[in-house]
């Protein structure tokens, strides 16, 4: 017979779990905009990354900490490529969450730490994917593809994803139908740097508006329908009602696939576009320039 005065091993367990969520509580916090509330964690003292995807595009943010208090939050600098936005907090106080050294394994627990109203959220689930580098939908180069089991309400967004040891992993957020997934510490940890030091994350820019058309024999293009006088479209001689048919001699599977071209290290490269003009095949060789901060 078992010793009813030890713990069962569920029980260890659960309490193991419920511990790992008391020492990551203290980094983790809740982030308020208009409207909407996610979470957040702390990346260096005074600043806290959160998930740009469920900030609102403008107005006052504050975040909420384990202990209840409010504080304001400022602005740094978002990045939609990759998810990540920065704030700065008049805070200094609220510890970094300890990182893992290792990589996400498919397979391997995992548990998504954040904060409702400043108190603790949590859900366990595991690696389901672990995968190479990847690019977003918005030209973002992100360090690993991650996928999580877990589930994730949008309050939980912007949490910390933690390992079997409580060691942080990355950030999770919401991706293609509602996947959970993770933005990893490497990634976080380029772009923030490159928040605070230039507020911004640069991109691709082509000074053309497109749409996509159906080419005669088949397969997709993109047209032209307006162009930048001062873009390097234009400069290039990129015209109104061209329709760009490849990049680099690649065909063009539509204007998603031409932002993920023009993610934050396209700037400054040259690229070739084949053009059809009036029926006529064109090339054009294309410096990418940076996109202009109101655009």
């Amino acid at each position: 017979m078992s010793d009813p005065s030890s713990p069962s091993p569920l029980s260890a367990f659960s309490a193991a779990v419920a511990d790992l969520v008391r020492g990551a509580a203290p980094s983790v916090v809740s982030v308020k905009s208009h409207r909407s509330e996610s979470s957040g964690f702390v990346w260096r003292p005074g600043l806290v990354v959160a998930a740009e995807n469920a900030l609102a595009d403008e107005g006052d943010f504050e975040i909420v900490a384990h202990d209840g208090a409010s504080t304001r939050a400022e602005l740094v600098g978002r990045d939609p490529s990759s998810d990540v936005a920065l704030l700065r907090v008049q805070r200094t106080d609220l510890p970094q969450a300890s990182a893992s050294a290792g990589a996400a394994a498919a397979g391997a627990l995992a548990l998504v730490v954040a904060a409702r109203n400043g108190a603790s959220a949590a859900s366990l689930g595991i690696v389901s994917y672990a995968g190479p580098q990847w690019r977003s939908m918005r030209g973002g180069l992100i360090d690993a593809r991650i996928e999580l089991s877990a589930g994730l309400r949008r309050s939980s967004e912007g949490g910390l994803a933690l390992d079997a040891d409580g060691r942080a992993f990355g950030m999770a957020v919401f991706g293609p139908r509602r996947r959970t997934l993770v933005i990893p510490t490497a990634t976080i940890d380029r772009v923030a740097a490159t928040l605070v030091a230039k507020g911004r994350i640069a991109r691709g820019y082509l000074g053309l508006g497109l749409q996509p058309v159906k080419l005669e024999g088949g397969g997709l293009g993109l047209m032209a329908i307006s162009v930048d006088a001062k873009g390097p479209g234009a400069a290039a001689g990129v015209k109104q009602g061209d329709v760009i048919v490849a990049w680099n001699g690649e065909p063009l599977r539509g204007a998603y696939h031409v932002m993920r071209l023009l993610g934050p290290d396209s700037v400054g490269k040259t690229v070739k576009l084949s053009l059809r003009r009036a029926g006529e095949p064109l090339e054009l060789d294309v410096t990418i320039a940076e996109r202009p901060q109101a655009q």
